[in-house]
């Protein structure tokens, strides 16, 4: 095995043996003499056998066109990896979001009654409208009732001159008094159009499933004051829940977005939990659209019109929720900040309108999470008992005491 010798001399260097570097370095002493440098454990073998060049890249054999075109190969090699992968994490997400979409569902969960019990419904309400109304029942018998005497004489809708507000919404308007006054220049009614004169029986809808499945609308549309509470629908559902309505409590953010909802309809009420909602009525009476940033501050998206007249909208009387919040705290095991719900305030304005007063629809069945919350749509029990807006367990007990004093009277059963 032969060693290499680097012989540098002057501005060249060579590879050459031991003998001939030596000998060159012989012949070209001086300032410019030869240096030579031994490549320790280098041979010719080792060179022919690793293929690796003995002087670095300047003295590599490899063409640099060939390299560039195997690193550019590389780099989108890795490109298509990266993109590959980014193809199969957006597949993914779209499958989590989408297949179970399609999967089984469990279906609706119904509080059914027996047949017994579903022709009693049905005896009992026709019996109650058989027999002649009673003048002045409800607001005999609620007077007798201890601590409700406060739900008495409230007036029921606003009108121009209303007094001072020490609350502000949803129990008050302190705070809201130039906007009500706005709002109250463009309602020219305040009173219950169409209602007769007379002994008057009303009948107040609520939402719950309890109502899906009794037929009860034939009888419901007899009332001479039927009263419903938001977005609850009587298109499609005329069989169960009637198809005329007296007054319909609502707020901006629960009004339906369906036309035919307001069929049938003499009232649509304002409930008003701040002070937008009284711009939000005016915009819908004058049929001038709010601005863009007056919307942002709804919490969900409110409808732009609704096709009624002017002298059917009114704005409920804030006294009706303060003197009901009030009552529930005596019901309740400990004073909180909560509202009543549109339901109850319902009842509480029957009480002020007519002489008898009917519930049908409500009750809360929460011994069974999964049942239907209302007799329309896909929201369960389980999501009222999770609320901490509305005390529905005062609500409840209160209810009860009405109906067990004959103040009013339950038709579906189930408070």
């Amino acid at each position: 095995m032969q060693s290499l010798l680097l012989c540098v001399t002057g501005q060249e260097s060579h590879l050459k043996n031991k003998e001939e570097c030596s000998g060159s370095v012989n012949r070209r002493s001086g300032p410019h003499g030869g240096l030579m440098v031994t490549l320790k454990h280098m041979s010719m073998k080792e060179y022919e056998e690793t293929g690796a060049p003995l002087l670095g890249e300047e003295n590599s054999t490899e063409n640099p066109g060939i390299r560039n075109r195997r690193e550019s190969r590389e780099f989108f090699l890795a490109q298509w990896k990266n993109l590959g992968l980014s193809v199969v994490l957006l597949l993914s997400c779209y499958s989590a979001i989408l297949v179970p979409a399609y999967l089984p569902t469990k279906q609706l969960t119904w509080t059914e009654s027996s047949t017994e019990e579903y022709m009693a419904i049905l005896n009992d309400s026709a019996a109650l409208l058989s027999r002649p109304c009673i003048s002045g029942l409800a607001k005999a018998k609620l007077q007798k009732v201890l601590n409700l005497h406060s739900l008495l004489q409230i007036p029921a809708f606003l009108q121009n001159g209303t007094g001072h507000w020490e609350q502000t919404p949803p129990l008050g308007l302190l705070g809201s008094e130039g906007t009500l006054a706005q709002a109250l220049t463009v309602l020219p009614l305040s009173g219950l159009p169409s209602v007769p004169d007379r002994c008057r029986r009303c009948m107040v809808v609520g939402s719950g499933g309890i109502l899906h499945g009794k037929h009860l609308g034939v009888h419901i549309d007899k009332y001479d004051v039927i009263i419903r509470m938001n977005d609850a629908p009587v298109f499609g559902f005329e069989e169960d829940a009637g198809s005329r309505t007296t007054i319909r409590l609502i707020y901006p953010e629960a009004a339906s977005f369906l036309a035919q909802e307001y069929q049938n309809t003499a009232i649509v009420a304002l409930v008003v939990f701040k002070k937008l909602d009284l711009e939000w009525l005016t915009s819908i009476v004058t049929k001038k659209p709010l601005s863009w940033w007056s919307k942002l501050w709804f919490w969900r998206e409110v409808v732009n019109d609704i096709p009624l007249q002017p002298r059917n909208f009114r704005i409920l009387n804030p006294e009706i929720l303060s003197r009901t919040w009030h009552v529930l705290q005596t019901y309740g095991k400990h004073e909180r900040k909560t509202v009543p719900t549109l339901g109850f305030t319902g009842v509480v304005l029957a009480l002020q309108l007519c002489d008898e007063v009917s519930l049908a629809g409500f009750g809360y069945d929460f011994k069974h999470p999964g049942s239907m919350l209302h007799y329309y749509g896909t929201v369960r029990m389980n999501q009222m008992m999770a609320q901490v807006v509305h005390d529905v367990s005062s609500e409840r007990s209160l209810l009860h005491d009405l109906v067990e004093s004959g103040v009013v009277y339950d038709v579906t059963g189930a408070v």
